[in-house]
């Protein structure tokens, strides 16, 4: 059956346009970057008459960027890598053991996805402070506090994503290493985990991207020695000026890790994805 004379056409539109939503945006960061502080306020002009790489040289002196830096690289990969982990064992039980109740945990952690995260905010809140009372153990403004938090978010989704990973693993894979004399935890770590590389590094880069870019929970949850990027941002802006260039600077400086992270494992996250979808 013939396509429609106007159906190439209209893609090419569609294609086009959502090019224009996504590169505008970007286009705007990057050009006000490279302005001096009065060319940005008095008004955006599309080709910049005047070009200065000061502002990525102030933006680590107005605020202690660095520091911010290290935070969210330091938060973002503990609570990553602990999601994975954790994800990895509770997958591997509910995708190749039948027990009591492994429905009903299904569904429980599967439903934790509808709730928007601030409904948490107070809880976890009171929760931090309760254990810090309890048991001094400073949870509320200290980095493990928010990797905690930033767990509780991703570990719902890494573990029904990787569950259906997974089940598109042959048992007899599983039996095949029992086989050779390998245990539930051998089969896992020998067989499953290597054939499972795209989906476990997709729930990485889910993980590591939630935790990144998250404003909310920071911005309760830390003091001024444990604040991330992403609430760091708005040290630029005082009672009396906002620096936007030193902003669309900086913007573009803590986008690198995850923009280069994301191209360099585009592959297995697409394919992660993929299967898990098909599932």
């Amino acid at each position: 059956m013939r396509e429609p004379r106007l159906l190439p056409w209209a893609r090419w539109i569609v294609l086009g346009l959502l090019a224009l939503f996504t590169l505008v945006p970007l286009y705007v960061m990057a050009s006000s970057s490279i302005k001096p502080l009065r060319d940005v306020q008095s008004g955006f002009a599309w080709i910049p008459t005047t070009f200065s790489l000061r502002p990525f040289s102030d933006i680590w002196r107005t605020v202690p960027l660095g520091r911010y830096f290290v935070n969210s690289l330091v938060v973002a990969s503990v609570a990553s890598v602990a999601s994975v982990t954790v994800a990895i064992f509770a997958a591997y039980a509910v995708s190749r053991y039948r027990f009591p109740g492994r429905k009903v945990f299904t569904v429980t952690v599967l439903s934790t996805q509808m709730f928007p995260g601030i409904l948490f905010l107070l809880p976890l809140f009171m929760i931090f402070v309760n254990v810090g009372n309890a048991t001094g153990l400073e949870l509320y403004g200290s980095r493990l506090g928010l990797i905690i938090t930033y767990l509780t978010f991703s570990l719902p989704f890494s573990i029904w994503m990787l569950v259906g990973y997974f089940d598109s693993i042959p048992v007899a894979l599983d039996e095949a290493a029992k086989v050779d004399g390998s245990g539930p935890l051998g089969a896992l770590f020998r067989v499953v985990i290597p054939a499972a590389i795209p989906g476990i590094v997709a729930v990485a880069i889910y993980a590591f991207m939630t935790a990144w870019g998250e404003v909310l929970f920071a911005s309760v949850m830390t003091d001024e020695s444990t604040r991330t990027l992403a609430v760091g941002l708005r040290g630029y802006a005082t009672e009396n000026n906002v620096y936007w260039n030193q902003v669309m600077a900086a913007s573009l400086v803590v986008s690198v890790p995850v923009v280069a992270g994301f191209l360099l494992l585009q592959r297995y996250l697409v394919q992660g994805l993929t299967a898990g979808a098909v599932k």
